[in-house]
């Protein structure tokens, strides 16, 4: 399967996990089942939509801080899914660029969301991507290795002083 089809089926995941409040992995047996072998998840797909739904919050955090004059709970659920993935994706995926995340992300939008929705999730996505290239969202991972070695760096700056 295409990168481009399985985050199209991890959008499908997350837009029906707004649906029903059941977990992915729920989502994923009961479509395998009702498919009776047929429909097959992308291990991309699993692992983007399960990225997603592990890290929620804070993805929700993020939109938040970045949808200017809106509320989280005026977002259409298309939106919202399409954010979460491509903030999952940005975050997450080191391998793949954020360019890419962000285009893909569009062109979602373009399919399913309405006249709106592709302006506003760049929109929304190109913040995000401007706030990473200054290093204020990073994955908890970078984050966690950061501050670890912040110390070590004021460590040897108080040396440095000491020194003179």
């Amino acid at each position: 399967m295409k990168r481009r089809d399985a985050r199209e089926q991890a959008f499908v995941l997350l837009f029906e996990q707004s649906l029903n409040h059941d977990s992915i992995e729920q989502i994923i047996e009961t479509a395998e089942l009702c498919g009776e072998g047929t429909y097959m998840v992308d291990d991309f797909a699993e692992r983007m939509a399960l990225c997603a739904e592990k890290n929620q919050e804070q993805l929700d955090t993020i939109v938040e801080e970045n949808i200017r004059g809106w509320k989280m709970n005026r977002l259409s659920k298309v939106s919202l899914a399409i954010l979460r993935l491509a903030l999952s994706e940005m975050l997450y995926e080191e391998e793949i660029p954020v360019s890419v995340s962000i285009n893909e992300a569009v062109e979602l939008a373009k399919k399913y969301g309405g006249r709106e929705d592709a302006p506003f999730v760049n929109g929304v996505l190109g913040a995000v991507s401007k706030k990473m290239q200054k290093e204020s969202y990073a994955a908890p991972e970078t984050r966690a290795l950061a501050e670890e070695s912040q110390p070590e760096k004021e460590t040897q700056e108080e040396k440095n002083d000491a020194g003179k």
